[in-house]
């Protein structure tokens, strides 16, 4: 049984990424997202980039900098299959999720412009947005110094598998069938 977890700026691919993998390779799918999602519904709250984000960040700092992840891993271990956990955002959670052993960190990123398109032809709740607010919100996502907000780009960094997402999806596919066949 694998479990990968999924770490990448905004747009790049990460579920792109995981519907790749659950189409074809038999992956079920765990989501940081859907999680938040439930909470924020049944907290009777809106969905949108600010809601999750606080969200997140009230339950690391209520319940430690893994939290999230770590329910969501059990998860997956429980469900004896190969596994994917989307999206890893910070350094706690790739820690706690590093030191269970059975565990491989991918990461994605693409040049902003491209993600920014992106993110507008999909069109979801957190994406109705100027390319300077997409902008800014990666800005403060990539680097925080809060073990328990985003950090991106310390994410990244300890990612084992690393994806380029310029291009077009078979480029992409292609590159993780082959780190797919190594692990």
């Amino acid at each position: 049984m694998k479990i990968i977890g999924i770490t990448g700026t905004l747009g790049a691919g990460k579920g792109t990424i995981v519907d790749y993998l659950t189409t074809h390779h038999g992956f079920n799918h765990f989501s940081v997202r859907g999680y938040l999602i439930n909470i924020i519904k049944a907290q009777g709250n809106e969905v949108n980039r600010d809601s999750l984000t606080h969200t997140a960040n009230e339950l690391r700092a209520k319940h430690g900098p893994s939290f999230i992840v770590e329910e969501l891993y059990t998860d997956a271990l429980q469900s004896g299959i190969n596994c994917i956990i989307e999206s890893i955002r910070t350094l706690g959670e790739v820690q706690a999720l590093k030191s269970k052993g059975n565990f491989t960190l991918f990461s994605v990123d693409a040049e902003r412009k491209i993600r920014y398109e992106r993110i507008v032809l999909r069109g979801s709740e957190t994406d109705r947005i100027s390319f300077e607010t997409f902008a800014a919100n990666e800005e403060r996502e990539l680097t925080a110094t809060d073990p328990n907000k985003q950090n991106l780009s310390a994410c990244m960094k300890l990612a084992d598998y690393h994806f380029t997402n310029n291009g077009t999806f078979e480029e992409l596919y292609r590159q993780i069938d082959r780190v797919i066949e190594k692990i």
